[in-house]
């Protein structure tokens, strides 16, 4: 029999929700045991050189307040760097990078080799250790059996993965790597809730085989906005995108071939994401549409290869080379790599806590792409919790770290996840997040470098650095508040106020749009004693000041109902008043708490009241 291994926590997965995970809770102080199939795979970008986004961008940053690997590897490896959405408010400005495949992937490696507390394990999980109903460890195709007092299951898309191209049908998780047959059957076993998803990627193109001299360019911003607040520099040349367009030639092309893609010949039957959708579905479902936009997106600095983000697809490839070749500028492109569809198996995340530890196999976690979600960022973000709560279970006195969606994004992609599920691959955006306009990317570190300071995974400087700018920011308010302008000295400062003779704090005026701050400064010098950055976070925090309190009201209110739990092992079906889509659903879902329970489909307002006073009744008794 061979010798068993002992470690804290067990990450299965090399992915961005993989190493997130391995890092955190190595920060945390556990010893932890990465497993992949391929260590030159760790950190790998496997669909689109980029990081961020709108809504996605929100959580990149997210991460970085929690002392998180993404936000500074990303910006390590960008080669463009350009806030989406900058013309609108800042609550739905997404920072987003280009990046350097190779460099992304050099610097996460590094951050994960560098950590005393992360030992890397080449190998394929065959199943999962547990009696009754705990997960003790797992055991590799070899027989290595390696015990453990949690495990983080973070497959992607490996799980009985198969990539489609044309008829083509190919086992694997990626292109060219094995798919995980073996843990999927053992999670079939256990009678785990799951399905299938599809997600698909484009055709990757040989550079020097384009034509690029008529090309309109996409350049990135001039002033750069880091993810992480441990930038202090660019760290790479910055590289232009290039902008092609589809046309009615390359519509009929595809159209005349949708008998041999597998999304439209019955070979793919499992979702793919609405929001990001192939090719042929755009042809398909925007059909009074004359041309699509298609950005070149250069895979690095030294790359030959180009991604051409917005024409995912499974067709077979000499359509692709036809298509591709009727677009303006690609009249004589080759494909370095077809594009493809592939289906994947996927745990339903209502299955999971909020903690997203499994709810009928203690400290067994799900993170990435297996819980339903699609993007390097959502997988990131899941990573970065489930880390958490699997290193704080080696505590015998662990108590549960959750975010909830008034405090992050991270917290609505969780909450909407437990709630409704994944009927299809769930993507952030910013329209999702009800507390949006608290919910901004400039304030990530005010809303949870607390919390990372209280888990103690910040670094020492990381941490005096945030208390410092936290300070600061608290006595910049302070001395705004007590400076009062009238009408007649705003209008000197361009502020069209009316002559109501009415004085106004510096504070309130610095959020209105057309104030000139040149004049400001040089009227009110001590503010030159406070960094540009929080200058420019107060005058967020003050445009936004009269919404965010009436806001309060609505996020008050959610807490509420967040500390109304519900029990574990309640009845619903002894609920009196409970329709049967209502019943059924809260059945299935089992939330935790009344707030949870509001966001689940069927569970109308009469049945959120019932719940609540059976829940009330049965505390009662119990007390």
């Amino acid at each position: 029999m061979k010798k068993v291994k002992f470690t804290d926590v067990i990450i299965i997965g090399g992915g961005h929700a993989g190493v997130e995970a391995a890092n955190a809770a190595a920060r945390i102080g556990a010893q932890v045991i990465l497993i992949t199939i391929d260590k030159g795979k760790i950190g790998e970008m496997s669909c689109n050189p980029a990081i961020g986004g709108i809504g996605k961008g929100h959580i990149v940053k997210e991460i970085d307040a929690m002392g998180g690997l993404m936000s500074k590897c990303a910006d390590q490896a960008s080669i463009q760097f350009k806030v989406l959405n900058a013309s609108k408010g800042p609550a739905v400005r997404g920072p987003r990078c280009q990046a350097d495949r190779s460099l992304y992937k050099k610097a996460i490696n590094k951050e994960i080799v560098k950590h005393k507390n992360i030992k890397i394990v080449n190998g394929i999980v065959e199943s999962i250790k547990i009696d009754k109903g705990v997960c003790e460890g797992v055991v590799l195709n070899s027989g290595e059996q390696i015990a453990s007092k949690s495990v983080v299951l973070t497959t992607g898309t490996f799980l009985n993965g198969i990539i489609h191209i044309g008829n083509k049908k190919i086992s694997a998780g990626r292109i060219n790597e094995k798919s995980s047959v073996g843990l999927g059957v053992f999670l079939k076993s256990l009678s785990l809730p799951m399905a299938r998803l599809k997600t698909g990627t484009p055709p990757r193109l040989e550079k020097n085989t384009i034509n690029f001299n008529f090309l309109e360019r996409d350049y990135g911003d001039v002033v750069p906005e880091f993810f992480s607040t441990d930038t202090k520099r660019v760290y790479n040349k910055q590289l232009p995108c290039h902008v092609v367009w589809t046309n009615r030639q390359t519509h009929q092309i595809i159209n005349n071939s949708l008998d041999k893609s597998p999304l439209y010949n019955g070979a793919i039957s499992s979702a793919g994401p609405r929001y990001c959708p192939s090719i042929e579905d755009k042809i398909k479902r925007f059909y009074d549409r004359d041309r699509h936009r298609i950005m070149l997106e250069p895979e690095g600095l030294k790359s030959e290869t180009i991604y051409p983000n917005g024409i995912s697809t499974s067709l077979p490839v000499d359509v692709q080379e036809q298509f591709l070749r009727s677009i303006k500028g690609l009249e004589n492109v080759k494909i370095a790599q077809a594009g493809y569809a592939i289906e994947y198996d996927h745990i339903d995340p209502r299955a999971l806590k909020k903690t997203l530890e499994i709810k009928n196999i203690r400290n067994l976690f799900f993170a990435g792409q297996i819980n339903g979600t699609t993007g390097y960022e959502e997988a990131a973000g899941q990573g970065l919790v489930a880390g958490i709560n699997a290193a704080l279970k080696v505590d015998s006195n662990y108590k549960e770290w959750v975010l909830d969606r008034t405090e992050s994004y991270i917290g609505v992609m969780i909450d909407d996840l437990v709630a409704r599920g994944a009927s299809e691959p769930y993507r952030m955006f910013t329209s999702r997040a009800e507390y949006r306009l608290h919910l901004r990317a400039d304030n990530a570190d005010l809303r949870l470098s607390d919390k990372a300071c209280k888990l103690n995974v910040l670094t020492t400087r990381r941490r005096e650095e945030f208390l410092s700018y936290k300070r600061e920011i608290g006595n910049l308010k302070n001395r705004c508040q007590k400076v009062y302008i009238s009408p007649n000295e705003a209008k000197k400062l361009n502020l069209n106020l009316s002559a109501d003779g009415k004085k106004r704090s510096l504070y309130e005026l610095l959020g209105f749009e057309d104030i000139d701050k040149s004049k400001v400064v040089k009227k009110y010098v001590f503010l030159n004693k406070f960094s540009d950055r929080a200058l420019k976070q107060i005058k967020i925090q003050s445009k936004y000041e009269t919404h965010l309190i009436k806001q309060k009201a609505s996020i008050y209110s959610y807490k509420q109902d967040l500390r109304v739990k519900i029990p574990k092992d309640i009845n619903y079906s002894e609920i009196g008043g409970l329709s049967s889509e209502s019943c059924q659903a809260l059945e299935f879902a089992r939330p935790s708490d009344l707030a949870t329970a509001s966001r689940i489909p069927g569970v109308t307002a009469a049945a959120l009241s019932s719940v609540l006073l059976y829940t009330k009744k049965k505390v009662k008794k119990v007390v």
